[in-house]
């Protein structure tokens, strides 16, 4: 389960959002591309945009049950 108190520095604010155990595996940004992106320096995804439409939502919440190591958190600040 990821944790609020370890967010990855680059997520924008709002609900979503990744944590620092993200190993950078792509399934995010292959699953809700409009929602995620890489720091390709420091290996890892961050959410760089909250989702603003049902899909998109929707998208999310796939990118979250698929993430192999549960770093995709949806209890962030609002």
């Amino acid at each position: 389960m990821a944790d609020k108190t370890n967010k990855v520095p680059l997520n924008v604010p709002g609900k979503w959002y990744v944590d620092t155990s993200c190993i950078d595996c792509d399934v995010c940004r292959t699953t809700a591309p409009n929602n995620f992106k890489a720091n390709e320096d420091e290996g890892y995804s961050y959410v760089y945009k909250q989702p603003e439409t049902p899909e998109e939502e929707a998208q999310c919440q796939e990118a979250k049950a698929s993430c192999p190591v549960e770093a995709i958190g949806d209890d962030g600040d609002e």
